[in-house]
């Protein structure tokens, strides 16, 4: 089996433009040595949690919990957690969250102490995950009409580190991945907050690893 790598980037995404998710995930993990999902519990989370532990059921699941998380997406993340039967690996902040509202509390884009919220709250949580796993291949639910960084990417893209990111449903518009979730008696959960992103729109700092 041929590994995808820089060069042939370009001919497996076109390969696989039309392919079903679940072909997709099967068709990595035939080369994948040490493969991680990532996941915020965010509303179209079911699709890609599904699609990986259906092929790999011990495939490790990263949750990089802010704390900030709403009453609705914990209760979220137990529910597929239980049904999709998830080996969840919760990585949080070193600092609680009392303390940074403390000594920082939500600092928008203009307050100069953002990044370094950014930091504390996700991006070295994210880090020190990979750095227990050191995956080869990074699944994610990355979508094309998401975010104007993500508009660049595709179904098969590489960290800044050379890991394989792999994003099965990245074609899929909203009402499409809402069709799929369904399809699969999943559930969808919009009550969710992200502290760090502060937009829809706007990117969290992980997907620039």
């Amino acid at each position: 089996m041929a590994k995808i790598t820089p060069q042939n980037l370009q001919l497996f995404n076109q390969n696989v433009r039309y392919e079903d998710p679940l072909e997709i995930v099967s068709f990595v993990l035939e080369f994948s040595e040490s493969p991680v999902v990532t996941t915020s519990f965010g509303p179209y989370a079911a699709a890609v949690l599904y699609a990986c532990s259906r092929v790999k059921k011990d495939i490790p699941v990263i949750w990089c919990d802010t704390g900030y998380n709403t009453a609705a997406t914990y209760k979220h993340a137990s529910f597929l957690t239980e049904t999709l039967q998830l080996h969840l690996d919760i990585f949080a902040p070193k600092f609680t969250t009392a303390f940074l509202n403390h000594t920082m509390g939500i600092p928008n884009l203009d307050n100069p102490k953002h990044a370094l919220f950014s930091e504390k709250v996700k991006l070295e949580p994210f880090e020190r995950a990979f750095k227990k796993y050191q995956p080869d291949v990074w699944f994610t639910n990355v979508r094309k009409n998401q975010t104007t960084f993500r508009e660049g990417l595709d179904v098969f893209s590489f960290s800044k580190d050379g890991i394989l990111k792999v994003s099965p449903f990245y074609h899929f518009a909203d009402d499409e991945l809402v069709r799929y979730i369904q399809s699969q008696n999943l559930p969808l959960e919009f009550d969710y907050y992200d502290p760090v992103k502060a937009s829809a729109h706007r990117e969290c700092g992980i997907h620039f690893k």
